[in-house]
């Protein structure tokens, strides 16, 4: 870990002050390079409909899409005002989009999918206007595992089998990301995540402190409280998400079917000025600045060294290992993070049926088409100049050499070895 603590503090005192203060928002935008910035959303009858948009967002990495949009002073740009929302908790967040507390949200792919079909919460249409970030979270074990050998998925399989004990794991909303993530990778190794061992619910900030006292034995979460884990002595990373599957989706912004059908020229708005803000955030330039602003206690209230380590892709398991991630977190990467792809939303459908939470097979491709806004992105992406896919299904091979492409959700969701 750095050991630049003091002069990320300096940095980040100066560049909140000059950036956030005495200039503002506009001073920032001046930094970005020449071409992110495009031309404004015209207006007239194309004007967002809502001049004020209140977005939800959890301490994450990841919320920095949003939260470069209000600094950057985007939302103006495309004739709205975005107010964010610091929420503690995704089930905090899934009930004020629910009901209508929050326009639209940093969220949870599987939470949006959940709720959708009534599973993790009152039943609503939910829609997903765009995926915000591929890769960036993991898997962290304790040390008090690793001073009993554990290191490895193989090596954990072989102490539940003998020690016969419950170990207990943490995610971080029953049908997440972070859950589908954790369960797969357990099951992989041939650990049953709901017999095998106990798995409960944290708030993402929470983590590294239940894992401090003893409450759980390993997590999944997103950045940067993997990496606290390993910067406070308490754990390592056991894996990362871009291991089990190379740009996975991760975070979307999410929102209820109604906004998106009664307010399209905000939605749009939304998406566009999100879309410059992703673009600004994949310029590996801005990160160390990003991760002074985002490090605020306002934000994600975390060292920014902590933060700034793994948003620039300087990886370390805790372990001793160190690398440098091609698959880091993205936000962008022309385009090809942000679409909302409808097998993406389809595997999550997958995960929630292999694992019990759905009890009947949904119309995978159906619910993918409800909820998951293609015609909305292509129209938003058009006016940015951002480049869309012909095909609405990608195609992934994950850790354990399974193949997803969407052509088939049934049969895959049925093929695991390991299921409830």
């Amino acid at each position: 870990m750095s050991n630049e603590g003091n002069d990320f503090k300096q940095e980040r005192r100066s560049f909140m002050k000059s950036g956030l203060g005495t200039l503002g928002g506009a001073a920032l935008l001046s930094m970005v390079p020449d071409g992110v910035r495009s031309a404004a959303w015209a207006g007239g009858s194309d004007a967002p409909e809502l001049k004020e948009v209140k977005a939800g967002f959890i301490p994450l990495t990841d919320c920095a899409s949003l939260v470069m949009v209000s600094v950057l002073k985007l939302d103006e740009k495309y004739g709205f005002k975005l107010t964010l929302s610091k929420e503690a908790s995704w089930a905090g967040v899934r009930d004020k989009l629910v009901n209508g507390e929050l326009h639209a949200a940093h969220v949870l792919y599987g939470l949006v999918y959940g709720v959708q079909l009534g599973i993790g919460g009152q039943k609503k249409d939910m829609a997903v206007l765009m995926t915000l970030n591929n890769n960036g979270q993991a898997i962290t074990l304790s040390n008090q595992l690793r001073d009993k050998g554990v290191t490895t998925g193989a090596a954990l399989k072989k102490l539940v089998d003998a020690e016969k004990r419950d170990y207990t794991f943490a995610q971080t909303f029953p049908t997440g990301t972070h859950a589908m993530w954790l369960y797969y990778w357990l099951a992989a190794h041939g650990i049953n995540p709901l017999s095998d061992v106990k798995t409960i619910t944290v708030p993402p900030p929470q983590m590294v402190a239940n894992m401090r006292v003893g409450n759980m034995d390993g997590f999944c979460v997103g950045e940067p409280w993997n990496n606290r884990a390993i910067y406070d002595k308490i754990g390592f990373t056991a894996a990362t998400t871009q291991d089990i599957w190379k740009d996975h989706p991760e975070k979307v912004l999410g929102c209820t079917a109604e906004f998106a059908q009664r307010y399209p020229n905000t939605a749009r708005a939304l998406i566009m000025a999100v879309l410059e803000a992703s673009r600004y955030l994949d310029v590996m330039a801005n990160r160390r600045k990003i991760a002074t602003v985002i490090a605020d206690k306002s934000f994600v209230n975390c060292p920014v060294d902590v933060i700034d380590q793994r948003l620039e892709g300087k990886y370390e398991d805790g372990l001793g290992r160190k690398w440098n991630d091609p698959n880091y977190m993205k936000f962008f990467n022309d385009g090809a993070v942000n679409f909302p792809y409808l097998s993406d939303g389809m595997w999550f459908l997958t995960q929630h049926k292999r694992w019990g939470l759905l009890k009947e097979e949904p119309d995978y491709l159906a619910v993918a088409k409800k909820i998951n806004q293609t015609a909305l992105y292509r129209q938003a992406a058009s006016q940015v100049k951002v480049s869309v896919p012909k095909d609405d299904l990608r195609s992934s091979k994950l850790f354990d050499g399974t193949v997803w492409d969407g052509k088939n959700p049934k049969q895959y969701a049925a093929s695991f070895k390991v299921k409830a």
